[in-house]
């Protein structure tokens, strides 16, 4: 592994030397801007708009804005009084169940390798904390910039990620979107639908198995142009219609993904009440409970009642369509 960073992670009496290694990379296909007449890299300039002059880097100082157009100076001399200490630990504060901690916090992933006769104390630690489900909250100081960190286990390997403060998560955003649902009501057959669909959804997680397909694309598109041949045009795919009948919507993503149709079509002389009572039944029972039981008693009397209608035809026996849309 590269390292990018070495040091020690201390918690208690316990040091163990590790490094630090990048354990997620951008791969976005990048760009420069060209002359369009030359066909040459451009190069961007300071600029002083007052003075209508190039300026160079020495003629620069950086400027804190306090209001609209009004700027304080700030020297570099002046910001190196408040760089973080460049210490070589990643200092363990405490430990935390590990399902305590909101992905929104998370901001970048690493890597820790143990160093050279280290391996010991490193997989000691990684399997105390996975045994325990708990995960390590620290300080870490990498490049003069402090970072709240968590050691996580991950498949016996211990992965550093950098979390945002508490300052930076836009908490009252997520308020304000909670309180837009409060007093939203959920069916309970749409709930059941909803579950089902998510049941057959359901895989086990294989990151691979979703490449990046719109850079593959692109990619090609480029290759193409570079070879001097004609890109294949995108397809082009329509807005989705908004959702008006939401249980309908639900039902035909569960028959889309392969769970079976909540309820079978009624035929020959079916009544469409019968058939939905019987639909709304059997939804109704995923759930369980009294919602299941109340629902099979609306089923129980309809067929009931179909029965009672059917004894008046020739023969006293319900049609066949009938009998089909009770079953």
């Amino acid at each position: 592994m590269r390292s990018i960073w070495n040091g020690f992670v201390s918690f208690g009496l316990v040091t163990i030397p590790v490094s630090v290694g990048l354990a997620q990379q951008r791969r976005d296909i990048s760009f420069r801007t060209l002359s369009r007449e030359t066909g040459q890299p451009v190069r961007q300039k300071r600029w002083d708009p007052e003075r209508d002059v190039e300026v160079t880097q020495e003629e620069t100082v950086k400027g804190y804005e306090v209001a609209k157009g009004q700027y304080v100076r700030v020297e570099e001399d002046e910001l190196q009084r408040f760089a973080a200490t460049n210490e070589r630990t990643i200092q363990i504060l405490q430990f935390v169940d590990l399902s305590e901690v909101d992905p929104v916090y998370f901001e970048r992933g690493y890597w820790l390798e143990p160093q050279e006769r280290a391996e010991r104390p490193y997989a000691l630690l990684a399997a105390a904390m996975e045994r325990a489900g708990r995960a390590a909250l620290g300080r870490f100081v990498l490049s003069t910039k402090e970072h709240l960190v968590l050691l996580r286990p991950v498949d016996g390997v211990l992965a550093l990620q950098t979390l945002y403060w508490p300052e930076d998560v836009r908490v009252a955003d997520r308020r304000e979107v909670a309180e837009r649902l409060e007093g939203v009501a959920v069916a309970d057959d749409e709930l059941a639908v909803a579950e089902q669909l998510i049941e057959g959804l359901t895989r086990d997680f294989e990151p691979g198995a979703y490449p990046n397909e719109t850079r593959a694309r692109l990619q090609e598109f480029l290759d193409a142009k570079a070879e001097g041949q004609e890109p294949a045009q995108p397809a082009e795919h329509p807005a989705p219609a908004p959702v008006v009948d939401l249980m309908a919507a639900l039902k035909a993503s569960l028959e889309a993904t392969g769970g079976g149709a909540a309820g079978t079509p009624a035929s020959g002389e079916a009544d469409a009440d019968d058939q939905l009572s019987i639909e709304q039944g059997r939804l109704r029972s995923v759930k369980g409970g009294a919602a299941g039981a109340a629902a099979k008693g609306k089923s129980a009397a309809k067929k009931s009642t179909t029965k009672e209608k059917g004894t008046g035809r020739k023969g006293g026996k319900p049609a066949s369509g009938r009998k089909r849309a009770a079953s």
